[in-house]
Formats: C-alpha cells, sequence, structure tokens
C-alpha cells in the first residue's frame, strides 16, 4: 500500500514502521491447533494475577503475505504494560492452507478458548476477558465476541465459547457486505469471496450466493450481540473509512448493543498499532473501560 499525506504533507504510519517497533518478547508461546499459523503469544503482566486478558488479532486483509503476528507485538507489549495479560495471535489466512472458510473464522475462536488451558498455569482472569483487533483482525475481534449468536447448524458454531467482556475494533470492518468494495480495492480483489469460501465469484454475485455465509460470519448479521463494543477509526483511514465505523455503531446501538464509536484525528489506518501515537489515548482508555466495567 502506498502512504497517505496529511495536509502538512507527513506521512502517516506504514505497515513496515510497525513491524519494526520495539517490543519486549513474550512470555509463553502455546499452540492452539496442529497447522503451523495456530498458535499464540502470552505476555504477562508484573505482579501476581489473577490477570485480566486481551486477545490481540493482528491485521493484513487475511492475508498472510501482508501481516501476521508480529504486526501486533508492540501494542500486545504496551497493553500488557498497562497490567493486562496479552494473547496475542496468529492464525490461518486466506492465501494459506485450510484458511479462509471455515478455517480463519474457527482459528479465531479456537485461540480465544485456548485461555482454558493457559489460565491456571499463568493465573488468568477468565471472567475479564477481551478481544481486541486491528483491520481484518478487528472485524476477527468482532465477530469472536458475535459467535455465541451463531446457530448450531453453522460450521462456524462451537459450543460454550468463553465469555467476554467486550471487544475494541480498531479500524475494522463490522459489516462485510459494505466492506466488500474497499475490500477489492485496497487489500485484494475478491479477498471478501475468499474469506467466505467463494473464491472468484463477483462482489455483484456474492451476497445471492452465500448469503447464509454473512449471517454468520459479518457481526453486523449476528447483532445484537449483548456486550460492550468499542469501535475506533481515524480520520484519513482510507482502508476502512470512519464511515463504516459509523454505520456499524448506528446499526448495533438500533439492535440494543452498548456501543461506543470514535474518530481520531490525524490519524491513518495503522497508527493503531503505534503505542504512543496520537490514537494510543483511545486505544488505552477503551481496553481500560472494558476489562474495569
Amino acid at each position: 500500500m502506498t502512504a497517505r499525506y496529511t495536509s502538512d504533507n507527513h506521512p502517516f504510519v506504514t505497515p513496515d514502521r510497525v513491524n519494526v517497533l520495539p517490543s519486549k518478547p513474550a512470555d509463553v508461546r502455546s499452540s492452539y491447533g496442529s497447522e503451523p499459523p495456530q498458535f499464540g503469544e502470552l505476555r504477562l503482566p508484573a505482579g501476581r494475577g489473577p490477570h485480566p486478558v486481551a486477545v490481540v488479532l493482528h491485521g493484513g486483509c487475511w492475508l498472510s503475505v501482508y501481516a501476521d503476528l508480529r504486526n501486533a507485538d508492540a501494542l500486545a507489549d504496551a497493553i500488557r504494560d498497562e497490567g493486562v495479560a496479552t494473547w496475542n495471535v496468529e492464525y490461518r489466512c486466506v492465501d494459506q492452507e485450510g484458511g479462509g472458510w471455515p478455517g480463519t473464522f474457527l482459528d479465531a475462536g479456537s485461540a480465544t478458548d485456548h485461555l482454558h488451558s493457559l489460565a491456571a498455569d499463568h493465573d488468568l482472569d477468565l471472567n475479564r476477558v477481551i478481544t481486541i483487533g486491528h483491520s481484518a483482525g478487528g472485524h476477527l475481534a468482532l465477530w469472536t465476541a458475535a459467535r455465541h449468536r451463531l446457530p448450531e447448524k453453522s460450521p462456524l458454531w462451537t459450543a460454550d465459547p468463553l465469555p467476554l467482556r467486550g471487544t475494541v475494533v480498531l479500524g475494522g470492518p463490522g459489516d462485510l457486505k459494505r466492506f466488500v468494495p474497499q475490500a477489492d480495492a485496497e487489500c485484494r480483489q475478491g479477498v471478501v469471496s475468499e474469506l467466505l469460501g467463494c473464491p472468484g465469484v463477483s462482489s455483484e454475485e456474492l451476497e445471492q450466493r452465500v448469503e447464509g455465509r454473512f449471517r454468520c460470519g459479518s457481526p453486523a448479521d449476528l447483532l445484537p450481540l449483548g456486550l460492550p463494543q468499542v469501535m475506533i477509526s481515524a480520520e484519513h483511514d482510507w482502508v476502512v473509512p470512519p464511515e463504516l465505523g459509523e454505520a456499524y455503531a448506528t446499526a448495533a446501538r438500533l439492535a440494543g448493543d452498548p456501543v461506543e464509536h470514535v474518530i481520531i484525528p490525524n490519524a491513518g489506518h495503522h497508527e493503531f498499532m503505534v503505542p504512543g501515537s496520537v490514537t494510543w489515548p483511545a486505544v488505552r482508555q477503551a481496553v481500560h473501560s472494558l476489562i474495569e466495567h
């Protein structure tokens, strides 16, 4: 992606800058499945627990060629320094074996449920768990918070998913249908079709062909979620523009959900992943508000 510029001609943050941000090593690496991408890294706060947990899901258009969990290291490290354990998750993307439908979705859920296996040894408080994700990871964070609404017949359904306190979405799409034109332009043509297991289906045909998959894979189609959601958008986000965040937040409120939508001035799509950037106070506040509510 090319850099976009502010009115004073200062470039916004780009993914390559995010990937080289310094961070302290994770405390634990653990696999939640048998495939190479099915693992996560746990960072633990100083002091005694039980520790609240933020499940961190990186972005990258659901494509491994764009990003992996290294992109979220600095964010996960900074949240850990706020006294919240972070479980930074890798998952199968649509360009990897087993990714797309249903694998990418199932990985996000399975990784979250894997906290059951980690809790006792690492003093985690499973009554205070949130998800937080950026871009495509924001969609997965929101979907993970919505999956308890799935019908049992769905291939994405899981019995007894780990309950969440809430979710924080950093420049992520809550409505896959609305996001298709942006995804085609800014990610890869047809990537939402690939995510839903219909590669090669045009965006015009997609809604008719896989309506049931939208109903299970798009958080907007699973409303109400019944838990707090914080949508944070950036004023100059060309990948997931603020109007998409506002449209989702409006729909969620109408459905009865407690949703906050924050728009950060003078920020682009990748500032969310930079602790200390203009977006950090809002991200920090969102995490604490959900953990402590």
